[in-house]
């Protein structure tokens, strides 16, 4: 293998919206490169990217799916990402090892918002990062409004680098706004050179203009030749391009139809020209002070196949990888480039690239790989999305009931946004996860992957109960059957606590008429009955003394004491005014300003109660609001939020309080229930 030098690499992260074209656009890429012969067709299934049978199924992106090519001698590596809002986690992992990316969209005022998420990671990471406008023949947006609905999501200055030549309302060509040259687009081969079009002239200058003080705001000669008219040449133009974008001060935009590779190849050459090379993007991370390290590495994807062997891709940010060497103390059975899900093997790889690992046991999506055992490196890794959607799971055959705990940890391994439990308070398994697409493509990998379907059902909800009123109760129980008989008699003082108080347990017994080794026993007896109190469910806060009772010297145990405290139980908690009790969750909801009316009637229609809102102070145009939510609401409430914004509204949540039931949705549950 002929060594890769660091400066000719471009890792590239394309990501954006569900449908904007992202898998399209790399199946361009790749074509107009030479890496692939003919392009494939999503509703066809056969594109390098989206070749699990899930995203097949879907017709949609639903992990990372990696390729390179090589383009006028520089050596790409693309990760195109999931656009769904439900696998924004896989995308996030990908952009933590990339250099640039290329956000994808539509060229639509109303469309636009949902790139803010996006926007909001990039500027967060300081990812350099360029917009393409994709699907220019479906726009029915004037293009400068286009680009001001965009600027109200990025927090850096829009560089529009081309401008569009329309004909017939149809988008023809585009306008070189460096070099000032008009292109006409012509479908599998390079744009023909044309006269600028007359009509043009003035709104071209104009663009151009602007384009140019902006890059002035940060080149201090530029300021001075556009003050004193000089006219600044293409070399100084690209430059300044080159180091803003590297800088992650401007977002450059250009545009295209990717089926048709239109603007795919001055996207290349862009992408050659200004995006920075593996170094810059490790000087930017504040990577180049790794010293005691030869290699280090970092896992952005864990992979499964179907016979269950293990790839962890990884991006090189110092040294080489060889074949059989050891990181973290794991030896790597491996080293290949991916294509889609095909692999080519390969000896070495060198900074900056990204390969797959296999049999990377052990290693985690996320984790820092270096070859010294004593290393304490640990790299920044993306945040992991709280869950906000669950279905409780069951094996469809019990006999499988046994696998269901490997193949779910695998499962979490390739995708750390799913997290599973078995719920102590219900009994069941339950998945989580980031929405209802989300679990429906776990469920299919569990099926296809590992032979295991499941059979899934809304999770319960942990109701407990509690008591109103105080009450005095006597139990006794006495059996007599040959023999030894059985006899315990106690007097129980039943009474409701504070919320949040839990269990207490007292006694109050003077004379010794229960002796002190039955006293466990009557415990006991209170706390297996709170398990399942008059309603059906859990009780909490109450507290329970004993405070009278007898015995028999021959006939007593621990074990008659147990029962007599039950039966004492069971008379007295139905006379104690039973409530039932939900829990209450503490939501932050996130949302664009323009939709928080609409997800405060949400809150409301769902029994929630706000308790306040405020702008987001690093989120231009977003609003947090604050409320507490019944659990028993939850289960939909990510769908509909999405449904009200565009399906960029997200929250984190946690548990909070217990409250009392209201009596219509008592009545429903308890009906449920008997």
């Amino acid at each position: 293998m002929v060594k890769i030098e660091s400066e000719s690499v471009r890792n590239v992260a394309i990501v954006g919206p569900y449908s904007s074209g992202k898998s399209t656009l790399l199946e361009s890429i790749l074509f107009v490169s030479g890496a692939i012969k003919r392009k494939g067709n999503i509703k066809e299934g056969n594109t390098v990217a989206d070749s699990s049978t899930e995203a097949k199924n879907r017709q949609m992106s639903v992990e990372i799916s990696c390729a390179y090519t090589q383009y006028d001698d520089i050596n790409f590596t693309f990760l195109d990402c999931p656009g769904s809002v439900e696998f924004m986690q896989e995308t996030y992992n990908a952009l933590i090892g990339a250099g640039s990316a290329i956000i994808v969209c539509e060229p639509s005022v109303s469309k636009v918002l949902t790139l803010a998420p996006l926007f909001k990671f990039l500027d967060d990471w300081h990812i350099p990062h360029v917009v393409y406008l994709n699907k220019m023949d479906r726009s029915q947006d004037n293009f400068s409004d286009v680009l001001n609905a965009i600027k109200d999501v990025s927090s850096h200055p829009l560089v529009p680098q081309q401008y569009p030549i329309k004909q017939d309302h149809q988008i023809v060509g585009y306008i070189d706004l460096i070099t000032e040259q008009a292109y006409h687009y012509h479908e599998g081969t390079v744009a023909d050179l044309i006269p600028l079009p007359p009509h043009l002239h003035n709104i071209e200058k104009q663009t151009r203009q602007e384009m140019l003080e902006i890059l002035a705001d940060f080149d201090d000669h530029l300021l001075e030749e556009l003050v004193e008219e000089i006219e600044p040449s293409t070399e100084e133009i690209i430059t300044d391009l080159k180091r803003d974008l590297s800088d992650d001060l401007i977002v450059p935009v250009f545009l295209g139809m990717a089926h048709n590779d239109y603007g795919v190849r001055p996207l290349l050459d862009s992408l050659i020209k200004e995006t920075p090379a593996p170094n810059i993007t490790a000087q930017r991370r504040n990577l180049t002070s790794l010293k005691t390290e030869k290699a280090v590495a970092q896992v952005l994807k864990t992979y499964y196949s179907s016979q269950g062997g293990r790839l962890s891709l990884v991006r090189i940010w110092q040294g080489q990888l060889t074949d059989g060497m050891t990181l973290n103390g794991v030896r790597i059975g491996g080293i290949y480039r991916l294509m889609g899900n095909q692999q080519k093997f390969e000896t070495l790889a060198y900074t900056g690239e990204i390969v797959a690992l296999a049999r990377l046991e052990g290693i985690k999506t996320g984790d820092t790989l270096t070859d010294n055992p004593q290393s304490t490196i640990c790299l920044p890794k993306a945040e992991i999305l709280e869950p906000v959607y669950s279905q409780a799971i069951t094996a469809e055959n019990r006999r499988d009931e046994v696998k269901i705990s490997g193949a779910i940890s695998k499962i979490l391994e390739e995708d750390p946004s799913l997290k599973w439990q078995q719920d102590k308070n219900t009994h069941e398994v339950i998945l989580w996860g980031q929405g209802e697409i989300h679990l429906q493509v776990t469920l299919d990998r569990l099926r296809n992957k590992y032979n295991l379907p499941m059979v899934t059902h809304t999770p319960k909800i942990p109701y407990r109960e509690t008591i109103r009123k105080s009450t005095k109760i006597h139990g006794r129980y006495k059996h007599q059957s040959g023999g030894h008989g059985a006899y315990g008699d106690v007097y129980l003082d039943i009474k409701p606590l504070e919320r949040g108080q839990g269990f207490h347990f007292h006694q109050t017994i003077v004379g010794g008429v229960v002796p002190k080794q039955y006293i466990p026993g009557v415990e006991t007896g209170v706390k297996e009955y709170l398990s399942q109190g008059p309603l059906g469910y859990p009780v909490v806060d109450v507290d329970v003394t004993l405070s009278n009772g007898s015995y028999h010297s021959v006939d007593s145990s621990e074990q008659a004491f147990k029962q007599a405290a039950r039966i004492a139980m069971s008379e007295g908690m139905p006379m104690c005014e039973p409530v039932l009790l939900e829990p209450i969750l503490q939501v932050d909801i996130c949302v664009p300003s323009e939709f928080t009316s609409n997800i405060l009637q949400l809150i409301t229609s769902h029994r929630g109660q706000i308790f306040g809102y405020d702008s987001i102070v690093d989120w231009k145009n977003w609003d947090k609001v604050n409320a507490y939510l019944p659990q028993g609401e939850m289960q939909n409430f990510i769908i509909e939020l999405r449904s009200l914004s565009l399906g960029v509204g997200f929250f984190n949540w946690h548990y909070d309080h217990l409250e009392p039931v209201p009596d219509k949705i008592k009545d429903r549950v308890l009906a449920r229930t008997s």
